[in-house]
This record gives structure tokens, C-alpha cells and sequence, in this order.
């Protein structure tokens, strides 16, 4: 877990972030081990954060869960006037012209965070849902992130060897690299069955002040890819990453890093 300015302040935000991507919640002991953390330490913080509704204990199993309070603040974000909402117009026209999963995701430290996702209306399509994380080097919205950043910055987060979640994941820092500088020559990222088996995705980066803020992807199941739909997904991709960069000139960005 980080380590910068206020260390109760991110423990806080770390225990949010833990339990927001554990399906089964955790126990105290399991929060305290994933901190490296005593747990008379975190224990006053679980507590206050039980007390104020942001996280709650399964009695029966001593598990905490997030919260309704996490719930109201994530809603309250959600119904502003953003930026957020024009790019989730721009991703309903992206999913009506490529009858495919539509996904915008921004960086999370080593992850990439899926903040919004417009479903392909085809009765087999992309399982997936908002608030998941992943790994920035086995999927496009992260390639897509890592692309323009030095090779430094992307060992600095990265092992030498990667995690393989399937037979076509990329393994090794400097594999990835290579993958990297190809997708600078393309203009976008792809991935093929790296992170889930049968599903392959097309992105590209969504850029302010010269640096990628945000990414956004078209999800194809490999039973219905071919060159002439990647071809496909690649022109939806950049006519909406044009309207979107040219609407944060405009008016800024009011999310991502």
C-alpha cells in the first residue's frame, strides 16, 4: 500500500479500496495483513468508518463490506453535471455503431479502475461491471494508459515477471515494452484474450494537456472479431476520442488522475 503524505488518511482509503474489490469482504486479520498493519491500528478505523456507514460487519461471519455511505458518495458523483456524462454520451454512439461493450477506464497505481460501461445490446456479449480493477499491463484500457509513459515509470510498477491470467498474457516487463512501442506506432492499444479467455479489446487513450487522462474500449468476443471489425473499432474509437478532447479543451476535466 502507499506510503506518501498522512498515513491514517490512507489507511482509510485503502481499507475502502480493499474491500471495494473483495467480493467476499474481509476480517479484521485479513485487512491488517493486506496493510502490513497491526491490528490495534486499524482497528479505531474500521470502527469510526462502521460507525459513519461506509463500510459494515457481517455479524455472523466478522467480514466487513463497503457500505451505504460509499454508496451515497459514489450516486452523489455520479449525478453531477461532469465530464463524465458527455463521454458516457459519446460511448452509447459507440456502442450503437459497433453493437459491442463500450468501456472507459482511468489508472489506479498499477491497476486500471473501470469507472463506466455501456452494454452491447447482442445477447452474448462482455461480463463485466463498473468499479472492477485489473491489471494496467494485460488490458487494452491500460496499455492504452501505459503507452506514452518512459520506460522507468513503467518498471517502477511493475515486477520483471508478470502474473499470466490466461496462455496469450503477456509475462515479462520487457515483452510488455515491446507491446507498448507498437502501440504507439498504431495510435491504439489492443488485447487478445489476455485477461479472460474468448474476449478481446480495441482502446484508445483520452489525452488532456498532452498526457492520457482516461481510456476508453470496444470489448469483441474472439467468435465475432476480424480484421475488418477491428478495423471498424479503431475508426468509432478515434471519431469519439476527437468529440472528447476536443469537449475537455473546451470545458476541462472534472475526473480521472
Amino acid at each position: 500500500m502507499a506510503t506518501t503524505e498522512h498515513r491514517p488518511t490512507e489507511r482509510v482509503l485503502d481499507i475502502l479500496e480493499l474491500l471495494s474489490n473483495s467480493e467476499e469482504g474481509m476480517t479484521l486479520t485479513e485487512l491488517a495483513k493486506a496493510l502490513n498493519a497491526p491490528k490495534s491500528s486499524i482497528m479505531p478505523l474500521v470502527h469510526t468508518m462502521t460507525a459513519r456507514n461506509f463500510i459494515y460487519m457481517q455479524k455472523d461471519t466478522l467480514r466487513y463490506r463497503i457500505g451505504v455511505a460509499t454508496y451515497s458518495v459514489g450516486v452523489a458523483y455520479n449525478n453531477r453535471k461532469t465530464s463524465l456524462q458527455f463521454i458516457q454520451q459519446e460511448m452509447n454512439n459507440i456502442t450503437a455503431l459497433s453493437n459491442e461493450t463500450c468501456q472507459l477506464g482511468i489508472q489506479s497505481r498499477n491497476m486500471v479502475l473501470y469507472i463506466a460501461k455501456k452494454d452491447s445490446p447482442q445477447p452474448i456479449r462482455l461480463m463485466s461491471s463498473v468499479g472492477k480493477q485489473l491489471p494496467l499491463y494485460c488490458t487494452g484500457l491500460g496499455r492504452a494508459l501505459l503507452a506514452y509513459k518512459s520506460e522507468e515509470e513503467i518498471r517502477s510498477l511493475f515486477p520483471e515477471v508478470l502474473t499470466a491470467y490466461t496462455p496469450h498474457t503477456i509475462a515479462t516487463i520487457n515483452d510488455l515494452l515491446k507491446e507498448l512501442e507498437l502501440t504507439r506506432q498504431r495510435g491504439y492499444a489492443v488485447e487478445h484474450e489476455e485477461t479472460n479467455l474468448m474476449v478481446n479489446c480495441i482502446a484508445v487513450s483520452l489525452d488532456y494537456n498532452n498526457a492520457p487522462i482516461a481510456a476508453l474500449s470496444i470489448s469483441i468476443p474472439t467468435f465475432r472479431i476480424s480484421e475488418s471489425k477491428e478495423k471498424e473499432a479503431v475508426q468509432i474509437l478515434w471519431e469519439a476520442k476527437q468529440h472528447i478532447e476536443t469537449h475537455f479543451k473546451m470545458y476541462g476535466v472534472d475526473f480521472g488522475n
